[in-house]
């Protein structure tokens, strides 16, 4: 089977690939290093934190 590869988009043979889906190595450390940068997001509902009551604060 073949896909094209998500970074360069050049075709890719996705059976025996072990780079799959990726193309090379080069491109699978370039989709790594944008997930670094946080260049890449997961959409979720923003998260806070509520402050503890005074009371609670004494028993921890």
């Amino acid at each position: 089977m073949m896909t094209t590869c998500p970074i360069c988009k050049s075709p890719v043979q996705w059976e025996g690939n072990p780079t799959r889906p990726f193309c090379s190595e080069r491109c699978r450390i370039r989709d790594l290093g944008a997930w670094v940068a946080e260049e890449y997001r997961v959409p979720a509902e923003e998260f806070r934190l509520e402050e503890a009551t005074p009371d609670e604060e004494q028993k921890q």
